[in-house]
């Protein structure tokens, strides 16, 4: 092994590191609730439940896409 691949190594591993950091803040980013949640009825209350799990596959679909990419 020599030292190029090795750096190499370390790179690809911070910048998966970084890239899932931003991609998960985006992703908060957009699906943040508006408002005051106290002040919510059960529909919103249930819509944002929703909408965070929706994130949370979508978090999930996108790291399974880039896994499949770099195979």
């Amino acid at each position: 092994m020599n030292i190029e691949r090795l750096i190499s190594m370390f790179m690809r591993l911070f910048v998966r590191k970084i890239m899932n950091r931003g991609i998960d803040a985006g992703i908060d980013l957009a699906t943040r609730g508006r408002g005051d949640t106290k002040d919510n009825s059960p529909e919103t209350a249930a819509q944002a439940k929703q909408s965070k799990e929706l994130a949370k596959k979508a978090r999930k679909s996108i790291r399974m896409a880039r896994r499949i990419g770099r195979m």
